[in-house]
């Protein structure tokens, strides 16, 4: 018997992948699209804080100016800042609801579903933890790195738990797959962090007027370098052997190509249009949530490849 093709349209079910189809599985999967949306948004909205400067405009936490809606005191920089919380305190319930649901519905979801939804719990809640130290602190860059890298983590868990909700049944994916596309996610991962550090430290803007801090600002172009070939690399490989990998690969190289754009007009302009460096930082969020949805769906396919290689082999 042949062996089956990358292409070939079979699916199988699979205990490990959940059944989407379960009413359980189509809202849990419809929630976890609804929280990607609004951590994606966090991202944002956090680099536009970070931009105008107005990380400490609410001076006390959880309250702002001791309130749940400052209406005196609101300005642009209030209302990020604000607004920022509101989106966070969104997502933490959000969450909540998914890991209540997981582990009361655990029979009728994917097993990994429970504990993965528990982690994705405690690291939200770390999260709200630095959130508070980054304004009872005044705004320590290490803590502030931290949220940053801590966000695009929930986003690249929450990616994965979609795809992992979002479909019953996978095609086969071969297993060389299944390890480059988190290791290209992992270098994105470094290279988001790398941008963290230096934007935390304003070293572009230091470099900029006083000379100093360039060497975050070299060391972050430095990385972007290979980060950058990976994702185009994987994007060129889908397109050879894998068909339906190639528009979530497509998008990702298409991200790439547009945050080196974003990156050299922020330089170019010397950071002076705060729009295009919040455009910055959002399409790293929107790369590390594609790359993450293509390793979530290339460790489900390659149970199914290794599913359909056993069935093959017993025929």
């Amino acid at each position: 018997m042949a062996a089956p093709s990358l292409q070939s349209p079979q699916r199988l079910a699979s205990p490990l992948l959940g059944e989407s189809a379960d009413p359980i599985g189509r809202r849990l999967a419809s929630l976890t699209a609804h929280l990607l949306i609004a951590l994606v948004a966090l991202v944002a909205i956090g680099g536009a804080t970070r931009v105008m400067e107005a990380g400490l405009a609410c001076p006390d936490w959880p309250l702002c100016y001791g309130s749940l809606l400052p209406g005196p005191q609101m300005n642009l920089q209030v209302f990020l800042e604000w607004f920022h919380r509101l989106d966070a305190f969104v997502v933490g319930v959000g969450v909540l609801v998914l890991t209540a649901a997981s582990w009361i519905w655990r029979s009728r979801l994917p097993r990994w579903l429970p504990a993965l939804a528990t982690a994705t719990l405690l690291l939200v809640a770390g999260q709200g933890a630095l959130g508070a130290l980054t304004v009872t602190q005044l705004l320590p860059f290490g803590v502030v790195t931290a949220h940053l890298v801590t966000a695009l983590v929930l986003v690249a868990l929450v990616s994965g738990c979609h795809q992992g909700l979002n479909s019953a049944s996978r095609l086969p994916l071969p297993s060389w797959w299944a390890w480059l596309t988190p290791v290209v996610a992992t270098a994105v991962l470094a290279q988001c962090l790398m941008g963290g550090l230096m934007a935390t430290q304003w070293a572009a803007g230091r470099c900029f007027s006083s000379g100093e801090g360039c060497g975050w600002l070299y060391g972050h172009r430095l990385l972007a370098t290979p980060a950058a070939l990976a994702v185009l690399l994987l994007a060129a490989l889908a397109w050879w052997r894998l068909r339906s990998e190639r528009p979530l690969a497509t998008l990702a190289a298409l991200l790439v190509v547009l945050q080196i754009a974003l990156g050299v007009a922020s330089l170019r302009l010397s950071l002076s249009v705060p729009a295009v460096t919040v455009a910055h930082q959002l399409t790293a969020a929107l790369l590390v949530a594609v790359l993450s949805a293509l390793t979530a769906r290339s460790w489900l396919g390659r149970s199914c490849w290794a599913q359909t290689s056993l069935e093959v082999a017993r025929g």
